[in-house]
């Protein structure tokens, strides 16, 4: 950095000093002689000359690292610093005696030796910028808040991950044990209606043997007929208002037949039935034979098919037929169902 200061007085016409120069200086007479009608007094070494010169180095020292003293219109002169980074820290004049004694040229390092530049590690260390520190710390948090919320993000990964196998496997479970309840369902709706189906089969089978077998065991009461008045039709020809039994149509003298087994336990004139046959089978059942024309049996016991009269035109009639009744408890029933529940085709 150069320096703008005036020359000292007394020193105009003297020639740039060199860089040694500045070490010491002795005064001669061309030097000494008065300026402007004012005498100047020769100081011996110590005096004004060094501290003049002390003086000039302190100034320039002060104005700039690497300063350049000049003296009014003389050539600058380049005088060597110690650089600042190499001063201790804390001293508040900023040199110490050999620096200052380097900066005269004197003794310690040479005079025109270059100034050292290098920084202390302890120094840099020591003059961290708190900035950067708040921010390493800053960043540090970040960096911890971050690795925290990664972490509590994974552990809420896994927890719902098992809350999603847990309801998955429970899932899976419900499904295979409704699975399994519908089939124990399936199997024994299954094996019901099957069960029900052989109950029915034999139901069926049983009612075939029944009637094969009472289709041995009975007969239709008369042959080459013609169905001509049901049981219950309504009319005045009848004394209780309705007909009570079922009229086979036949030429006289058509055999009349037992239908089952069993006993004659009456045969003769009946009033309105003209000739009648009453016929009880082994259940207690009476089968009645009216309008007969003749009673061939008339008491007995008798075989199913057997003949026991012949058809007539006896009574209440307007034609030759067999009126034939069927009761139960003194009570009249249809003849023809009963017929037909005995395994014959009337």
């Amino acid at each position: 950095m150069a320096s703008n200061l005036p020359a000292p007085e007394g020193i105009e016409n003297q020639e740039p000093p060199t860089a040694g120069a500045w070490g010491e200086w002795n005064p001669t007479e061309d030097s000494v002689r008065s300026v402007r009608g004012k005498h100047r007094v020769a100081k011996q070494r110590g005096g004004l000359a060094r501290s003049s010169t002390v003086l000039g180095v302190g100034v320039i020292a002060a104005v700039g690292a690497s300063g350049i003293a000049t003296a009014q219109d003389r050539p600058q002169v380049a005088i060597s610093l110690p650089s600042l980074p190499d001063m201790v820290p804390g001293d508040s004049a900023g040199m110490t005696g050999d620096n200052v004694r380097q900066a005269e040229g004197g003794s310690g390092e040479a005079a025109g030796a270059a100034p050292r530049t290098g920084i202390i590690p302890q120094q840099s260390d020591r003059r961290a910028d708190p900035g950067e520190v708040l921010r390493n710390r800053i960043l540090q948090q970040a960096d911890s808040q971050q690795a925290a919320a990664v972490s509590q993000a994974r552990a809420e990964a896994e927890r719902a991950a098992r809350e999603t196998a847990a309801q998955e496997a429970k899932d899976k479970l419900e499904a295979a044990r409704t699975a399994a309840e519908e089939a124990k369902a399936a199997s024994e709706a299954k094996a019901a209606q099957e069960a029900k189906a052989a109950e029915q089969a034999a139901a069926a089978k049983a009612e075939q043997e029944r009637v094969a077998k009472l289709a041995g065991s009975y007969s239709l009461p008369t042959s080459a007929y013609t169905l001509t008045s049901h049981y219950g039709v309504a009319g005045s020809m009848w004394s209780s208002g309705h007909h009570t039994g079922l009229d086979f149509a036949a030429p006289t003298g058509t055999p009349a037949k037992a239908v089952a087994a069993g006993k004659i336990t009456s045969a003769g004139w009946s009033g309105a039935y003209g000739y009648r046959i009453v016929l009880e089978l082994e259940d207690g059942t009476e089968v009645w034979y009216c309008h007969l024309s003749s009673m061939s049996v008339t008491s007995g016991s008798v075989a199913p098919g057997e003949t026991i009269g012949r058809v007539g035109a006896t009574g209440n009639v307007t034609g030759p037929h067999l009126h034939l009744e069927v009761r139960k408890g003194g009570s009249t029933v249809d003849p023809l169902a009963w017929l037909t529940s005995k395994g014959l085709n009337v």
